[in-house]
């Protein structure tokens, strides 16, 4: 959906099937992530999540990326998850219910012109050919752990907001961001909390951003907090939300389901814009007013 600054729709795109993450690019197409059901001879292969835990119909739904032009429906490309992700290789991890395979939550283009893709709950960041379709790179849940907002740098490598939830080799749960080299794979930088670890966290949603000062915008979603960080991990700016609410529309048990029965502050991501970006926000100063 594109949405003009006094809240009008200016245009939309409808998938029933679509979920987490959507990129408007900048020829006017959109790149986002939608599910499929998997054969029942495909759904045999998944590995792991909590027993018998399939969608109503009985079946399990696998992620779909889609890039398509909103305006006319032309599919443009599209990669079916489960004719290409090896189920061994990416089981889903013991908590998360078998009807949703592997709840892809961010998704984007690199400038190679291959895609990149956040798989939550199988821990795992993978690159895919856009011209074979196949997993040419990828993050397993022994470096990030239930992530979020997986993107490329201007230097190549890739951001993360590594949520941590069932980290491996710790009992303590902290969040972090780290960039993560693409050549080695090597996590070249890395935020956490610089007095106490565990006092940045958020199990699920969370986004990072680099700004082009050099420093990184976080959001910590769970608490409704923002904040920029210098390379160093300083803290130079910070915002909580100070606004509750609850999910309308859904009923207590929905509510429940989602872990989202109470008042809260939550973001999902946010971002920071310079002035020049958002031209329409700019007022004129003082001394400019006639």
């Amino acid at each position: 959906m594109e949405v003009a600054p006094d809240g009008k729709v200016i245009s939309e795109y409808r998938d029933p099937l679509a979920h987490h993450d959507q990129n408007h690019l900048d020829d006017g197409t959109l790149l986002y992530t939608a599910l499929e059901p998997m054969t029942d001879d495909q759904a045999k292969t998944v590995e792991g999540g909590i027993p018998n835990s399939e969608a109503y119909d009985g079946k399990i739904y696998a992620d779909t990326i889609k890039h398509v032009d909103p305006k006319t429906g032309e599919l443009l490309w599209k990669w079916n998850l489960a004719d290409h992700l090896d189920r061994k290789q990416f089981p889903l991890q013991p908590i998360y219910a078998r009807e949703h395979y592997t709840l892809i939550n961010a998704v984007s283009y690199l400038r190679d012109g291959n895609v990149l893709a956040s798989l939550r709950s199988v821990s795992a960041v993978i690159i895919i050919s856009k011209e074979t379709g196949e997993v040419i790179w990828h993050l397993d849940s022994t470096v990030v752990a239930q992530q979020h907002c997986a993107t490329e740098l201007e230097n190549g490598n890739i951001l993360i907001f590594d949520n941590g939830a069932l980290r491996h080799h710790t009992s303590a749960v902290y969040s972090r961001v780290i960039e993560v080299s693409r050549e080695t794979k090597q996590i070249v930088w890395e935020y956490t909390d610089r007095t106490f670890p565990m006092a940045f966290f958020t199990p699920f949603m969370g986004s990072a951003q680099r700004l082009r000062n050099g420093n990184t915008f976080i959001t910590e979603a769970a608490f409704g907090r923002m904040f920029e960080v210098t390379p160093e991990g300083r803290t130079v700016w910070e915002f909580i939300n100070p606004h509750l609410a609850t999910y309308k529309g859904l009923d207590a048990k929905e509510l429940e389901d989602i872990g989202f029965d109470y008042a809260s502050n939550a973001l999902f991501r946010a971002y920071k814009y310079t002035p020049e970006e958002v031209p329409w926000l700019t007022l004129p100063s003082p001394a400019a007013t006639p």
